[in-house]
């Protein structure tokens, strides 16, 4: 075997990073995608584990720093969907024992308002959010990750995957948890 020219060196160096932008690129693509799909969702997900909009856009960064790092190791053997929301779950459940015991109140910044016309329908629709999310956040820790989830629009199974637990443990969290909110809410049967 011969040894490698200079211009040789150089060009398999070239050819890797050539290499290695076109794989970057494909993870900033793959990054932009799921942050325009996802990011609405992923806000109000940290929105559920936070008690001020300062915290909860905290945490959301996290959520994005802790994916972009994540993403490159993506191996395929869940959705993307659930790969995200297991990240965003596990820098939520990080955030939660960084902090101390959060508090109850609503913060009136979380919810985006309502585009549908009339102001007291409006009104009506954010106070009754307020409400829920308030509720949500009275619940342990466990029904309240699966109710968050759930809300999202996670099947029992990907919301499994998501918080490393049986379908069947899912299931009775989210009615344990539905519930809970009933008797918070005041809601009758």
């Amino acid at each position: 075997m011969r040894p490698y020219t200079a211009a040789e060196e150089i060009a398999a160096r070239l050819s890797v990073a050539n290499n290695a932008d076109t794989s970057r690129s494909l993870v900033e693509e793959r990054f932009d995608r799921l942050l325009a799909l996802n990011g609405p969702a992923l806000v109000r997900l940290a929105a559920s584990y936070t008690n001020t909009a300062a915290d909860r856009d905290d945490l959301f960064q996290e959520i994005v720093l802790a994916l972009w790092r994540a993403l490159a190791g993506f191996r395929g053997e869940c959705s993307e969907r659930t790969f995200l929301f297991r990240i965003a779950h596990n820098r939520g459940m990080a955030h939660l024992s960084k902090r101390s015991k959060p508090s109850a109140s609503a913060d009136d910044g979380l919810l985006l308002p309502d585009p549908r016309p009339g102001p007291e329908q409006e009104l009506a629709q954010e106070q009754e959010r307020e409400r829920l999310l308030y509720a949500i956040r009275q619940l342990p820790l466990l029904y309240r990750q699966v109710i968050t989830l759930a809300l999202e629009g996670f099947s029992y199974s990907e919301i499994a995957e998501v918080a490393g637990v049986t379908e069947n443990n899912v299931g009775v969290r989210l009615n344990r948890a539905r519930q809970l909110l009933r008797d918070l809410m005041e809601i009758p049967k």
